[in-house]
């Protein structure tokens, strides 16, 4: 019975950060104005001299969720189980970019290309080209700064954990989260927009910032949220494999 309860946390969990990973790719394609869906004013920081505000990939909505699973998969099941899952994801989401580079190749039908709509006329091949096809450095950008920050949560998180023990879940946390995300923040821009799109170098640092920025609050605001995953995971396992689970994934 604590054998299968194991087996399936660890599928759940792992199931659900490689969903939320892939899914984060490909929503991604999207850059949305933070401050206008709250129906606030932008804050037009001037960064890097730079006018800035908090427009972002859509994929940051996601990629929180999967910060979450990181650490409690981390928590549960180590950092086998966390590199694990992120090479899984890694080669997921290069699957998913290669079927979609073959979706686009394909000869579209004629009735299909051409739709209308109550504001006039849409070409359905464009707009799926447009969409699903991103950059060859966006896609490598993502792909090295997903396994590198993934790679670096899992180490901080450990070393905190280590010289905390259990407790002070918020710190190992969030601490790993800080560091990680730094990386992963301007990893991405670094390579899709600097070397791959040419963009000036200030420009790409002050979008790193608000990024950055961004991710680190948004942290630091679901830490309940790390909480209650954490109470309801121990509640289905019990308390006695929880903390047997807990100590070998410290490798205690």
């Amino acid at each position: 019975m604590k054998e299968n309860k194991r087996t399936i946390l660890f599928l759940v969990l792992g199931s659900f950060f490689i969903a939320n990973a892939i899914i984060a790719e490909f929503i991604g394609v999207k850059i949305f104005t933070l401050e206008g869906t709250l129906g606030m004013q932008p804050v037009n920081w001037n960064l890097f001299g730079n006018t800035l505000s908090f427009n972002m990939t859509v994929g940051v909505i996601l990629w929180p969720v999967v910060f979450i699973m990181t650490d409690i998969i981390n928590e549960y099941f180590g950092s086998g189980g966390v590199k694990l899952f992120s090479y899984i994801a890694a080669i997921l989401i290069s699957y998913s970019f290669l079927a979609v580079f073959m979706g686009m190749k394909l000869t579209p039908a004629d009735f299909w290309i051409i739709k209308t709509t109550p504001t006039g006329t849409l070409n359905m091949q464009d707009a799926y080209n447009n969409i699903f096809g991103q950059g060859l450095w966006i896609i490598v950008g993502s792909l090295v700064a997903f396994l590198v920050g993934q790679l670096v949560d899992v180490s901080v998180f450990h070393y905190v954990k280590k010289r905390t023990g259990n407790k002070n879940l918020w710190l190992r946390s969030t601490g790993s989260t800080v560091v990680s995300q730094l990386i992963d923040s301007f990893v991405v821009l670094f390579i899709a927009f600097y070397i791959g799109a040419g963009w000036n170098l200030n420009l790409v640092l002050g979008i790193c910032v608000v990024n950055y920025i961004y991710k680190l609050s948004v942290a630091v605001l679901l830490t309940p949220v790390l909480y209650g995953v954490h109470y309801v995971i121990d509640s289905y396992l019990g308390r006695e494999l929880a903390e047997a689970m807990m100590r070998e994934a410290a490798g205690e």
